[in-house]
């Protein structure tokens, strides 16, 4: 593998993560980070620790420069951009490659092509993928734009083509909402992407939120099976399963075909994930668009699979083919995994950064917690709020639902409060139990069970 020094350009429980896989992998570890992480976890176990600006990313996590500066100073060979920040920036990709360097993922022109939701949607559709009606490109012009959501007909989501983490989506329930909202979702993607570009398609109510996992060497690919992501705040996801209890076997394996096919016709290298909208009521899917990278929910398909999802992105990235076919793919079990926020769920979900004064974190067969914390720890305020995630794993989904009651009860984070109560009242709801749930179902439930998180909360103090 032409891969001996890896170079980390993210922060948190996903640097931990990479660092952790690449030395399993027998290779050395250099972790940049800014100068208000210089405490961080990731820094005190890499191998090389090197600061490359202050607090704000702009100046540190998002600076090419200082980040490739830094893999010539350490001799890095490689970099891998975890989630978020530079991952799918295509710039970034570039520039790694031009620099002599290795980029643990797919490659730039790869990343423009299915990092842009309306090309990825051509792709699909030349591929034969299902899509959900809409555009068949960015759309500039807001006069055709309405127009064509007339056509497809209310309710439309608008949606920035270069977008990513909910921003730039609006939903038009009327043409008139359509002329005040589709302005409102250019403009914040022009801010958060640099791209006022926007596409618009057919909101399906009461929709899950499914996505299949793939892996990818430039010529073969293969899938580790789908995820189910329907809860979901200010489209945020919350919780994550794997496998998706809503689909059967015959909907499975057409799912997950679709994804090796549209990966293979774009000759896909590296780690992504293809998102779908689910119909429950009619057993369709649909593709809506494709992340470049690994995800924040990769546990859960590790857990099912048995398969290093970063340890075979590594080594895909140093040159090596697939080290499994298809057939050696195998799922058990169910998993679930939660996802831990310095955040408030009682008190509309502020952030609050603070220092770990305590720490207890849960054990026992199919636990797993991916994370960042250690006692004394000060989270600093910069940065998303994600602490770690945990995930649980047994033979079933009702046993899963078991061991993250019981995992949830031995987790104790002391000094800053986090999203842990929120889950504990979600496993009293019968809808979570029947699994009965889509990707609008979260936001009304905490607006009319906010004493449950209440309750849960004083429990667990």
């Amino acid at each position: 593998m032409a891969i001996c020094k890896l170079l980390i350009a993210n922060r948190g429980e996903i640097a931990l993560r990479i660092q952790r896989a690449a030395r399993d992998l027998g290779l050395k570890t250099v972790q940049v980070h800014s100068e208000a992480d210089s405490e961080m976890l990731a820094v005190k176990l890499a191998d090389e620790a090197i600061c490359i600006g202050p607090a704000p990313a702009s100046k540190s996590y998002l600076d090419i420069e200082a980040i490739l500066k830094a893999a010539k100073d350490s001799g890095a060979d490689s970099i891998h951009p975890g989630y978020g920040f530079l991952s799918e920036n295509a710039g970034f990709a570039d520039a790694v490659v031009a620099a002599g360097l290795v980029f643990v993922g797919p490659s730039g022109d790869t990343i423009r092509m299915m990092g842009d939701k309306a090309a990825a949607r051509a792709s699909a559709v030349a591929a034969g993928v299902p899509t959900v009606p809409g555009s068949e490109g960015i759309i500039t012009d807001m006069k055709a734009a309405e127009t064509l959501a007339q056509e497809i007909g209310f309710p439309v989501m608008i949606k920035a083509a270069a977008g990513g983490g909910g921003r730039g989506i609006r939903v038009a329930e009327t043409a008139e909402e359509f002329r005040t909202f589709a302005p409102q979702a250019s403009a914040e993607a022009k801010a958060a992407f640099g791209d006022g570009g926007i596409y618009i398609e057919k909101l399906i109510t009461r929709a899950r939120h499914v996505e299949v996992q793939i892996m990818g060497d430039g010529q073969d690919v293969v899938h580790f099976f789908d995820r189910e992501c329907s809860l979901q705040r200010r489209r945020q996801k919350v919780w994550e399963e794997a496998p998706s209890a809503a689909l059967d076997e015959t909907t499975r394996d057409a799912l997950c075909q679709s994804a090796v096919a549209l990966a293979k016709s774009v000759n896909y290298r590296g780690a992504g994930t293809l998102e779908y909208l689910y119909d429950d009521a009619t057993g369709a899917f649909y593709f809506i668009e494709m992340n470049t990278r690994i995800q924040v929910e990769h546990p859960v398909t590790e857990m099912i699979t048995g398969h290093d999802l970063l340890a075979e992105m590594i080594r895909v990235a140093g040159g090596a083919p697939l080290s499994v076919s298809q057939s050696d793919i195998q799922r058990r079990g169910h998993a679930i995994e939660v996802r831990l926020n310095a955040e408030d769920p009682a008190n509309n979900f502020m952030p609050f950064p603070g220092v770990v004064s305590g720490l207890r974190l849960p054990d026992g067969p199919g636990v797993r917690m991916d994370h960042m914390l250690y006692q004394g720890y000060a989270i600093p305020p910069f940065y998303d709020s994600l602490l770690g995630k945990l995930v649980v794993w047994a033979e079933t989904r009702e046993a899963a639902l078991t061991r993250l009651d019981r995992a949830l009860g031995e987790l104790q984070i002391e000094g800053l409060p986090s999203t842990a109560p929120l889950f504990a009242a979600l496993l009293s709801d019968d809808d979570i139990r029947a699994n009965s749930v889509h990707t609008k179902w979260l936001e009304p439930w905490l607006e009319t069970h906010a004493h449950l998180i209440d309750t849960a909360k004083d429990k667990a103090a």
